[in-house]
């Protein structure tokens, strides 16, 4: 028993470490985002909504800002983004949101998500 429960705090441990994410690498690989998305003071609405402290906010509540259907109806279900369905989204936007309007094919790499994810969590305060 308390093998097992040593083995399963280390693979705990471990796997967060793996999710930690880069943040200097994250703003590199958020050059591919930049175009629509903004993110820092200075912040707007472009083709995307600003990505200041997504994480933790509600899905689809950036006044000023027209969300698609499909974002909308996605709201309702997740109601705030969080690491794990933001790193999903980013993975395949378009199968995650059925109907979103974002173009961007998403992020095959598992670092690259887990460092923009860092990035946005440090740059977008």
């Amino acid at each position: 028993m308390r093998a097992l429960l040593l083995t399963l705090i280390t693979v705990t441990f471990l796997g967060s470490l793996a999710q930690a994410g880069d943040a200097a690498k994250g703003e590199k690989t958020y050059r591919k985002c930049a175009s629509c998305h903004m993110v820092g003071p200075k912040a707007k609405n472009r083709v995307g909504p600003q990505l200041n402290g997504i994480l933790g906010r509600e899905i689809g509540s950036i006044a000023g800002y027209k969300y698609s259907k499909g974002m909308l109806a996605y709201a309702a279900e997740q109601k705030v983004w969080n690491e794990e369905n933001l790193a999903a989204y980013l993975t395949s936007p378009r199968k995650v949101v059925k109907g979103t309007r974002m173009s961007f094919a998403g992020l095959r790499k598992q670092t690259d998500r887990d460092n923009i994810i860092a990035y946005l969590k440090k740059a977008a305060k």
